[in-house]
């Protein structure tokens, strides 16, 4: 079973913000002309279907749902890649092991509860552990680049403690 509205730190309001799309596009399309490429007709089915979702994606999810307009999976998967390049997409590890991926720009940092059973992904936030972080990479003069947690366990509804 899959979860529903899993992207809670990404609600409604901000895809369907004004301008947040074109936005996308631009970045997108820059990141493309910078790569010598451009942005076809399937990379922009990929594109607007990702921005639809209320939750995580597998690529066979997005494949199966647009192969019906002629868009293959290894078109999937490279649109994929380029979306990570250009920081516009990130992925998380679902309980399968498989990419599962959302939208980034714009969104706030956050990390990922994983339910093992339902497959479920919850998004998280942690200001102090990202302060203890932020301090122990000055004390040890190590400058992170990125980072990323993703706990793996059962939810509240699978351990049976719904409240």
């Amino acid at each position: 079973m899959k979860a529903k509205n899993e992207l809670i730190f990404f609600p409604k309001w901000v895809a369907g913000r004004p301008g947040y799309a074109e936005r996308i596009r631009e970045v997108f399309e820059k990141h493309l002309e910078e790569s010598g490429l451009r942005l076809t007709r399937q990379r922009r089915e990929i594109m607007n279907y990702l921005l639809k979702t209320d939750r995580h994606l597998e690529l066979e999810e997005i494949y199966q749902a647009l192969r019906k307009y002629g868009i293959g999976r290894a078109t999937v998967f490279r649109t994929l890649r380029l979306l990570e390049e250009s920081k516009l997409v990130d992925h998380v590890t679902s309980s399968g092991g498989a990419s599962r991926y959302e939208i980034q720009l714009e969104r706030p940092h956050h990390d990922h509860l994983i339910c093992i059973q339902c497959g479920g992904i919850q998004e998280v936030r942690w200001p102090e552990l990202e302060a203890i972080q932020d301090k122990t990479c000055r004390q040890m003069g190590f400058e992170p680049s990125w980072h990323r947690h993703e706990i793996f366990g059962r939810c509240r509804r699978c351990a049976g403690t719904v409240a």
